[in-house]
Formats: structure tokens, sequence, C-alpha cells
């Protein structure tokens, strides 16, 4: 198998993925996965159609059975796994066909990319790794190895990127550091071999290649033509007011061109139709859709309140529009938690919304729930201790803190902040050898945290 790009498809294959294209803005989602299912059998290695395909079997995803999908996934889940190691080719069909079933299926999607990988595809294997991102955004596992992805298909650019998140999610992560290191010296050269030549399609020296590789990053329309699909999805709306997808196309369409507040427009009015009773994922869309209104709004107040700092009624109108944000987000989160209480991911967020908000109480709660969760139980910890410590209940705050400490491995910036929050809470108890004892740890490793080198200088001048 080899990777290929759009415009080296046969000229019938390019048509019918045009015509795919139009298909799912308009909602047509079985058309679509039929076209490109046609395609991939004698293309597997077109990523471009690949990318349009997982687009419509997320939307097609949403409009049925999620119990159904998964029961289907898992009853050959063990099948694939097998064959995995001994036949890639078929670990990649299987896997492919799981994810017709159940396109958020992770497992399916991990097996699909290794496979992909053991075939030469090497883009292909980082498409599943971005598609595994986007389910789990912030795993930490997912994202090295979405970055070790793109390195074996030379998306150094790319790796680059995913490296720099990890530092933002963990400062002194190792992986990431190896990583960042790893692409940049490789995008270095990539560089200087680029710079060699005249210009990008001299360097190709094919500029049909050029071409493709242009069309590629174009899986989508235009805006203008995301424009008259909405126009045209609102005619079909007014000869059949009661048709679900005729709203969600609408829906999407003004997503894409980000405009949220049409977005939300009709959000609001297809959850009136009966078929849209108890539909969990509109819900969810519009308390989202609701928050990127508020938030875009209280960015223009923010903006022209620090061009005008003397003008009162602009302060006061951003300040009300912030507190507005903050509701909202608390709101959608508490809506969420309500009608998925065992989500302990969700449990933190809506116990970090209640600390910010003062309700130091109700946050204990909900950090609690969230420490049966492994990604947050950290986190979790931290923010109960946080809490305990606003409620001046510091011994309780301590034990959250020495257990947070105690698991974390390395001396990072969010050890640092456990450490630190430690120490203030041991000050609180008028415990001040014991503070001064934790604060010689940051200090030990980064003078320059905070004000931990204020405080030691202070307590041997006074010593």
């Amino acid at each position: 198998m080899q990777e290929v790009t759009l415009i080296s498809l046969d000229a019938r294959l390019q048509k019918q993925i045009e015509n795919a294209q139009v298909a799912l803005q308009r909602g047509n989602f079985d058309y679509v996965v039929e076209i490109t299912t046609t395609v991939l059998a004698q293309e597997p290695g077109c990523v471009p159609v690949r990318r349009l395909q997982r687009a419509a079997l997320l939307r097609r995803a949403e409009t049925k059975n999620k119990l159904m999908s998964k029961a289907m996934g898992s009853v050959t889940m063990a099948g694939f796994m097998f064959a995995s190691k001994k036949d890639p080719a078929k670990a990649f069909e299987n896997a492919d066909k799981m994810l017709h079933a159940d396109p958020s299926n992770v497992g399916a999607l991990k097996a699909f990319g290794e496979a992909a990988k053991s075939l030469g595809l090497l883009e292909t294997s980082a498409f599943a790794w971005e598609s595994i991102r986007a389910l789990q955004p912030k795993d930490h596992d997912t994202l090295v190895a979405l970055a070790n992805a793109y390195i074996d298909a030379r998306m150094h650019k790319d790796a680059v990127r995913v490296a720099e998140d990890l530092l933002k999610l963990r400062p002194q992560d190792g992986d990431a550091l190896s990583l960042m290191r790893k692409a940049s010296v490789a995008q270095t050269m990539d560089k200087g071999n680029w710079e060699s030549q005249a210009s990008f399609r001299n360097k190709l020296k094919d500029e049909n290649l050029a071409v493709s590789l242009e069309q590629a990053a174009k899986v989508v329309t235009s805006a203008e033509m995301t424009e008259k699909l909405i126009d045209e999805a609102k005619d079909r709306l007014a000869q059949q007011p009661d048709n679900l997808n005729h709203f969600r196309t609408i829906i999407e369409g003004y997503r894409r061109i980000e405009d949220s507040a049409s977005a939300l427009e009709f959000v609001k009015k297809a959850r009136l139709l009966p078929a849209a009773a108890g539909d969990a994922t509109l819900e969810k869309l519009q308390g989202d859709l609701t928050i990127l209104v508020i938030d875009k709004r209280v960015k223009a107040l923010a903006a022209q309140s620090d061009a005008a700092p003397e003008d009162a009624a602009l302060k006061q109108a951003a300040d009300a529009a912030r507190e507005e944000l903050a509701k909202a987000k608390l709101e959608d989160a508490r809506t969420y938690v309500e009608r998925y209480p065992n989500d302990y991911a969700a449990r933190f967020t809506l116990g970090s919304l209640l600390y910010d908000g003062g309700d130091f109480q109700n946050a204990i709660a909900n950090f609690q729930q969230a420490l049966k969760s492994p990604k947050v139980r950290i986190a979790s910890l931290g923010g109960m201790g946080k809490a305990l410590k606003a409620r001046k209940m510091f011994d309780l705050a301590v034990q959250q803190f020495q257990t947070a400490k105690s698991e974390l491995p390395t001396m990072d910036d969010l050890k640092k902040d456990v450490i630190y929050q430690l120490a203030e809470c041991y000050e609180g108890m008028g415990k001040r050898e014991e503070a001064i004892t934790e604060y010689k740890l940051i200090y030990s490793e980064d003078i320059g945290f905070r004000d931990v080198a204020d405080k030691i200088n202070a307590f041997y001048s006074a010593s």
C-alpha cells in the first residue's frame, strides 16, 4: 500500500469526492460514507478522503443509537486485536469496519493507526492518532504517540506544535522535551532543504504534486460555499419545517463559518421539535454555543474597556459580561453532571468552577468524586486542598497536598504549586518550621518560583 494525493486519483473518483463534500454539508451522511468507502477500497492511502469519511461517520453517529454502535464494535474487538500481530493488512481492514460501526472507538483507532504504520501508511497512522486526540485532547500518552506519528510521517511542524501543547500541560515533561528537540532538529533540516531551492514548487519539481498538497488540506468547502449550502438548507427547511437534519445542516454550517450566534438561534429552534426531545447532543451544543456567544461578547467589551479605561460604563458592562459567562459555564457544567453523574472528569470541571465562584463546600464534594478518575486525581487533590484551605480547614488541606505531593514524581510547576500551597497551610496553622522546610524544597529547584526567595531570605534574616 502507498499513500496518494487527491489530485492523483482518477478524474471520476475526484468528481465523486467533490459530490461527497457537498453531500456532507447537506447532511446526507450515508451517501458520503458509501462514496468514500468505494474510493478507499481502491486507494486506502488517500488521507483526505479518509478525513471526509470520518467526518461523515461522526455526524451520522450523532443521529443513531450509540449503544448499538458500541455493541457492534465490542463483538469483533478481540478478533481484530489478535489479527493485528499476525496480519497488519487484515487488522487494518477489521479496525476500519469497527470504526464504521463506532467511530469513537479509541481501541479500534489505535489498532488502525498501528496497522497503518506497519503497512507503511505513515500519514494515515498520524491521522488515526489525530482522531484519538480529538476524543481525549489532553491525554499525555495520546499526545506523545501523535507527535511520534508526525515525526515518522515527516510532518515535523505538526510534531513541534504537539510537543508545545505537551509542555503547556507539563512544563518539565521529559517526553515532551525530548520530542521538542527531535522535531525541532528535523524541522530545521527540512527548512534548510526547502530554502536551498528557488521556491516551494521548484523543490517539488512537479506542479501537480504541489497542487495536490494544497488541495489535500482543504477537505471542507470554502466559506462562500458553506453560506450557499446554509441558504439551500433553509429553503429545504421551509418546505419541511419538522426535518431535524435540515436544522443540523444549518447549525453545522454556521459553526463552520464561526457564526455562533446564528448557530445558537437554530439550535434553540431545533430543540422545540418533537424529534429533538431528549436529544443530549443538541442540549450540549446549546450550552457550548451559549458560552461561545457570551465569551465573544466578553472579549469585545474587554478590548473596548482597555482602549477607554476612563469609561466607567464600559468597565461595568465588561464586568457584567464576565459574571454572565461564569454563571453560564457553571450552569452548563452542573447540568452535564446531573445527566452524567459518573463522569468524574466533568465533576472536576464543576468543582473548579464552584471554587472560582467561592462555593467551596460544593467544590469539595465534586473534587471528592473526581478523585475516582486517575486522569484528574492529582488535580482534584489540589483543588480539594485549595477549597479546604480557603475555608481555613488547614489540617484537612494539608492531608490533600501531602498526598498530591507524594504522587507527583517530578518537580515540575504542578508539584511546586502543591508544595507552595502545603507550606501556606502550615503557615496558617502557625507551623513556621514545617512551612520553611517545604519552601526550601522549591527554593533548591527554582529560586525564581513566586516569592519563595523572599520567604527564605526573611527566614534566615530573622534567625
